[in-house]
């Protein structure tokens, strides 16, 4: 599995980024997460569309949206699902028709195989979440098993501590004392 220090794979992939005919899906690419502007990347990986806990975790991340774009974070979600599919679940779904983030189709696999969180059996994705900074170097790895929902809570908290570049202590939130060596 990728992990922290290491430079967040090359991509092109379609995604869905509006319901609005026309105008629903582009390319978004390894690109997009490296940037002068030090906007960092929170990308986080759902198993498959149409069930059950991915979409609470979803729609958790978009009612948070605000609070990582305060941050300079960006959010991407992403799946092994298509764009098609994708869409189709946006349009079925009252929790996810207004998602402010796009929804990453990785029809191929094949960054979730570069990734390491590819799931050897039914190669689906992982619930896993990177956190990268604007340089394209993942600063934080979280996976969890396929029956267990991530705390979107955790990961604001974990971009928080990072963007301070300073030492903090256990249960650390932000506005509290970092640690001063």
């Amino acid at each position: 599995m990728i992990t922290i220090g290491q430079k967040f794979p090359a991509f092109e992939k379609k995604a869905v980024v509006s319901r609005e005919k026309g105008k629903e899906f582009e390319t978004i690419t390894s690109d997009y997460l490296t940037n002068e502007d030090n906007v960092w990347t929170v990308m986080f990986w759902w198993p498959k569309d149409f069930t059950f806990v991915c979409p609470t975790e979803i729609a958790e991340f978009n009612k948070s949206y605000g609070e990582f774009r305060d941050r300079d974070a960006r959010l991407i979600g992403a799946s092994t699902d298509t764009e098609f599919v994708h869409l189709a679940w946006r349009n079925n779904h009252e929790d996810l028709q207004d998602l402010k983030f796009p929804m990453l189709a990785d029809t191929s696999k094949s960054l979730a195989e570069d990734l390491g969180i590819l799931e050897p059996t039914e190669k689906i994705a992982y619930r896993a979440t990177f956190i990268v900074d604007p340089q394209g170097i993942v600063r934080w790895v979280s996976v969890n098993d396929l029956n267990v929902g991530r705390n979107v809570k955790e990961v604001l908290r974990v971009l928080d501590g990072l963007q301070t570049d300073e030492l903090c202590p256990c249960n650390w939130e932000k506005g509290q004392e970092t640690i001063k060596a």
